[in-house]
């Protein structure tokens, strides 16, 4: 007999990226979420890395924006919105970044679900 795994729905998927998003723990997002094929994708006018591809870009591309972080002092995510096999998220930040000041960053990220997991995260903002 099989212990197949159920694959989880994009409510499913959605739900538990809510509930750790609330206490910050992104990393277990990416390691428990994430597809190891997943992309991300900045807008044109981002700093840094436009596109990373892999899960493994991912978590570096996130560590490099850590790294550029002097001090953060709140942030929110809001309860996400599923159509389909995406999901959207309002998230924001207020943050001192090194070299550049305290500033307050609002985006909205739509996350694409298959097979159970992320497979794309792009940002708007």
């Amino acid at each position: 007999m099989s212990t197949k795994e159920a694959t989880m729905t994009t409510q499913e998927v959605a739900n538990r990226f809510n509930e750790l998003s609330q206490t910050g723990q992104w990393e277990l997002i990416q390691s428990e979420l994430y597809a190891e094929n997943a992309v991300s994708i900045e807008p044109e006018h981002s700093q840094g890395l436009k596109r990373a591809e892999g899960l493994e870009a991912i978590k570096q591309k996130g560590k490099q924006f850590g790294e550029m972080v002097e001090q953060m002092h709140g942030g929110y995510s809001n309860k996400p919105e599923v159509a389909g096999n995406h999901f959207a998220v309002a998230m924001g930040m207020d943050v001192t970044m090194k070299e550049m000041g305290r500033m307050k960053m609002d985006e909205i990220a739509v996350y694409e679900v298959k097979d159970g997991k992320i497979v794309k995260e792009q940002f708007f903002y």
